[in-house]
């Protein structure tokens, strides 16, 4: 009982520091992105003690995206309201600062224009990073998860169960697709955490914040609740995510003719409009200017 507990203990603080791991703003492997991490820790207590308040007014939906693009860290919405309000203040106090040390004469208005587009920059900017992080971890995990059902399928088909399936997927996946691996290897842990297959399910759902994830959690918690196969519902599955893939894939190969349309019009049109008016116009210039000139 005891050495039972003494796992359980020791998994869940795995399931810590896996759950941290992708939080840290550098690389988490490295002395310098740990004491960059702590850094950054240190100066939201510093904001805070002086009396202003880093708590977004929206910070379940804040959370949310920084989970979805691996900050699951729960110090990851101080940090970003923290440089978010530090990047307002400071581009315009940098701006106007080298402006004064240059020397260089400029007008009130512009510099009030100037000033007011480096703060609305220094805003959005972190909003736009993250959103874009978000949305490429979201395809690489859209892009590898077809060849993890592939693999579960097979391991459930061999006799093992859901978690030694994830286990054994994840473990596998580590070089190709890491994040998938990543993702899996975090449920693995919550299994044996004690957490229910529906919660871990969910969490990871809830982590990711990709759709196909979230059918699939939902898929397997119906089945499981159910009693139906769960090799048949990751065939059918696999089968329909690799249907997607493909599709996606023909989607772009389509939109290519029309994204390669606008350059060539911009580029070769001007140009065959010079060569085919270009004889005619001089034609008329040595036709017209003689004419005109009296000649």
């Amino acid at each position: 009982m005891i050495n039972a507990l003494a796992r359980r203990a020791a998994t869940r603080t795995r399931l810590n520091e896996v759950r941290g791991e992708q939080t840290r703003l550098t690389d988490p492997t490295s002395l310098r992105g740990d004491n960059m991490a702590k850094g950054w820790y240190k100066l939201t207590e510093i904001i805070e003690k002086t009396g202003i308040s880093l708590v977004d007014t929206q910070g379940e939906s804040l959370r949310a995206r920084l989970v979805a693009a691996g900050y699951n860290s729960p110090h990851a919405p101080k940090v970003f309201t923290a440089l978010r309000l530090g990047m307002l203040v400071m581009l315009p106090a940098f701006f106007v600062g080298l402006i004064f040390l240059s020397g260089t004469e400029v007008s009130p208005f512009k510099l009030y224009l100037v000033g007011v587009g480096l703060a609305i920059f220094g805003l959005y900017a972190p909003n736009l990073f993250i959103s874009a992080k978000a949305d490429r971890r979201r395809e690489a995990i859209v892009n590898g998860f077809p060849d993890s059902l592939d693999l579960m399928l097979v391991c459930v088909e061999a006799g093992l169960g859901m978690e030694a399936a994830f286990d054994r997927v994840g473990r596998e996946m580590q070089n190709s697709h890491p994040l998938v691996a990543h993702m899996l290897s975090i449920v693995t842990l919550e299994l044996r955490a004690g957490a229910t297959r529906e919660e871990a399910l969910r969490n990871m759902a809830n982590r990711t914040q990709v759709t196909e994830i979230r059918s699939f959690s939902t898929l397997l918690i119906q089945s499981d609740k159910l009693g139906s196969s769960i090799g048949e519902t990751l065939r059918v599955y696999a089968s329909e995510m690799r249907e997607k893939r493909r599709m996606r894939a023909e989607e772009k190969a389509h939109q290519l003719p029309v994204l390669l349309s606008i350059p060539l019009v911009a580029c070769l049109l001007p140009v065959m409009i010079g060569v085919l008016m270009l004889p005619a116009i001089i034609r008329i210039v040595r036709q017209a200017l003689p004419a005109l000139s009296g000649g």
